[in-house]
């Protein structure tokens, strides 16, 4: 059974799991979906066309699901879906999707966004991912498993940023992240790779060095940084290395951030 609060406000329709906590002076719409044991601690507004999958924290004065910031937005139906076992904390924020970016904004499992990030409209965020303090993920981009973004950072809008890749403090993000990258200063530039989260995670020193090899080659090699991610694909069996030369070479609105 759920324990909600007598000051929380649930519209009719609302769907509730089993043992939610929702806390004083909620308020959820009547589209939303809350899974099970999702606690909501106070002063949380969950809104739209929105579901938060199990065991997920959303902390207090958190918006999630309110219409997109963009000046396009009509009033048309779209969606907000959030995995499992989320931490949201204070004042983040969480828009729903638009008709012309597919209609739906995602954020996979496992996911911590720390005071006052921003997730925007038609965003897809994969699981295990960390959007630390004050920064904000604009409308369409793509955030891939295990990422890190720092805090105070700006993403642009439609930049991908692959797996395992960290941005560091204070960083404005304009072009797309190649998987496992390091990203650092003022206007992102792309400075090695995140061999730090490769070492936690047990990567093989094998590949390791097969992908320090492949960025040596991206930097320093000879043509377009297209074709050196090519001739990494001929030259790697390293499934790392073909992760990222697929990464370089599979579709994107943007320019790469190329090695500095």
């Amino acid at each position: 059974m759920a324990d909600i609060h007598p000051s929380a406000v649930i519209a009719d329709g609302a769907q509730i799991g089993a043992d939610c906590v929702i806390g004083p002076f909620c308020v959820i719409g009547k589209d939303v979906v809350l899974g099970d044991r999702v606690t909501l601690k106070s002063h949380v507004v969950v809104d739209g066309d929105t579901h938060i999958g199990d065991d997920t924290v959303v902390f207090s004065f958190a918006v999630i699901g309110e219409i997109p910031q963009d000046l396009k937005f009509d009033g048309e139906k779209t969606r907000l879906r959030i995995g499992a076992r989320n931490r949201i904390r204070e004042h983040v924020t969480m828009n729903t999707g638009t008709a012309n970016g597919g209609g739906e904004t995602r954020v996979g499992d496992d996911g911590l966004f720390m005071a006052g990030c921003h997730i925007a409209h038609d965003a897809q965020v994969g699981d295990r991912v960390i959007v630390v303090n004050s920064s904000a993920v604009a409308g369409h981009c793509i955030i891939e498993d295990d990422v890190i973004i720092g805090g105070l950072c700006g993403v642009h809008q439609h930049v991908r940023i692959g797996q395992g890749a960290i941005i560091g403090a204070v960083t404005m993000v304009t072009k797309d992240v190649v998987p496992h990258g390091l990203v650092q200063g003022p206007r992102g530039v792309l400075d090695g790779l995140n061999l730090v989260g490769l070492k936690r995670k047990g990567v093989s020193r094998a590949d390791i060095t097969a992908l320090r090899a492949a960025f040596q080659m991206l930097r320093d090699g000879e043509g377009t940084f297209q074709d050196r991610a090519n001739r990494q694909a001929d030259e790697s069996d390293s499934a790392y290395v073909q992760q990222m030369v697929a990464f370089i070479l599979g579709d994107t609105d943007r320019n790469f951030l190329t090695p500095g």
